[in-house]
């Protein structure tokens, strides 16, 4: 599943077969050393998860932790299944990280309200993964397209989950509660109109 060019190493893309096995792969490791690990997961991988994008994606993005049925903000994986997912990467042919807690911050000030209400549940072995839902990524992806901009993959997540007006403002109106800064509201207002909400500026 890699290949290589002047040595250095390619890694396979994760496509919604490939990241389904990655999975179930880990999640028997995790079961074979006797641990149990329940994550929350967002952006591209949870949304090929949930069938909503088709575009392949490098890695699982996971925001929290459950523990003691509540979420919990860590800025890095534990080390046993840190090393349960590097062990799955290399028999896997994926990058060592395809699992990560990069989106972990957005915990610092909240996520959208009824977010946990909304999680679809997947099971594989001793990991239990909450996918967001349609909802939650709309909000998600709009506050990173803002970020990275109408050319960046979020954005094109965005017109694939064909969010409708309402569903954009609600979102536009959580990410402002992220960043409240008048360059931030500017950028909001042009990716907005780019996806067909001209009058935002009124709404929000």
């Amino acid at each position: 599943m890699t290949s290589s060019i002047r040595g250095c190493r390619i890694h396979t893309m994760l496509n919604p077969s490939l990241l389904e096995e990655s999975l179930a792969v880990l999640g028997e490791s995790i079961a074979e050393r006797g641990l149990a690990f329940e994550i929350v997961a967002v952006g591209g991988g949870s949304l090929l998860l949930l069938g909503l994008i088709s575009r392949p994606t490098a890695d699982l993005d996971v925001v929290a932790f459950i523990e003691a049925g509540r979420y919990v903000k860590r800025a890095v994986l534990p080390v046993d299944l840190t090393e349960a997912a590097r062990a799955t990467a290399r028999v896997m042919g994926i990058r060592e990280d395809w699992i990560n807690t990069g989106p972990a911050a957005l915990l610092d000030f909240g996520l959208p309200a009824g977010f946990a209400d909304r999680t679809v549940e997947r099971r594989y072995g001793g990991l239990i993964v909450h996918l967001a839902g349609r909802r939650d990524q709309v909000f998600l992806k709009l506050y990173a397209a803002v970020d990275q901009g109408p050319s960046s993959k979020h954005f094109q997540d965005l017109v694939a989950l064909s969010p409708s007006r309402e569903e954009l403002l609600d979102a536009a109106r959580w990410a402002m509660t992220h960043d409240p800064s008048p360059g931030f509201r500017s950028e909001l207002l042009k990716v907005l109109a780019g996806l067909g909400v001209e009058d935002a500026d009124r709404h929000l």
